[in-house]
């Protein structure tokens, strides 16, 4: 069974336990995806309002993108797990082996791609957020404020995967090419985040 297929209850006791996986990197695309999950429910709860009519084709093609790219995280959440396995045997490779820091870049880079997909799709999460937050429901719009927060702790959560990995890298202009990704998403994403965060909370406490 997928770990994304297991209950809650399931899925965060293994996460508490001492099992190498899944780990932060799983974490960060499942909250991603609830995250998601949430700028959907305003979406959903918007279309078919008359006091909507006039921006519900755009909340449908939101809908449409947020569903994909909910789906898209939760996949993630397997794939971070299948992606840390070259790593983990690679850590078990004795280091007088000859081959083993080839073995072990090339697992590096394995458990690299995944948190970077992550943040990729955090980032358009974020971007969808904004969208939800200003054309959905305004009885809904605090549920687009605790999404676009999910979104950003799943792309900050991810780059910590991301640095964890890039760290232990000999090839230090590919570990640079990444991090300066991973930078400039967090740089662009976490800014617009906050930013959606504080309109919603302007609008319920105003």
């Amino acid at each position: 069974m997928k770990y994304i297929d297991k209950s809650c209850t399931e899925f965060t006791e293994i996460l508490s336990s001492k099992a190498a996986v899944p780990g932060g990197g799983a974490a960060s695309a499942l909250v991603g995806g609830i995250g998601m999950a949430l700028g959907s429910m305003v979406g959903n709860l918007t279309v078919g309002k008359k006091k909507y009519a006039d921006v519900e084709a755009d909340v449908i093609v939101l809908i449409e993108q947020a569903t994909a790219l909910q789906r898209k995280l939760l996949k993630l959440v397997d794939d971070d797990v299948a992606a840390f396995g070259p790593l983990s045997e690679a850590y078990g490779i004795p280091k007088d082996d000859p081959g083993r820091p080839q073995v072990m870049e090339e697992a590096l880079r394995t458990a690299t791609a995944t948190p970077l997909d992550i943040m990729r799709a955090s980032a358009k999460a974020i971007e969808l957020q904004e969208g939800f937050a200003n054309k959905g429901s305004v009885v809904a719009v605090s549920d687009a404020g605790v999404g676009v927060l999910c979104c950003k702790a799943a792309l900050q959560g991810a780059s910590l995967n991301v640095f964890i990995n890039t760290k232990a890298m000999t090839d230090r202009e590919y570990a640079k090419g990444v991090e300066a990704e991973a930078d400039a998403l967090l740089n662009k994403y976490c800014a617009m985040a906050d930013e959606i965060y504080d309109s919603v909370a302007a609008r319920l406490r105003g």
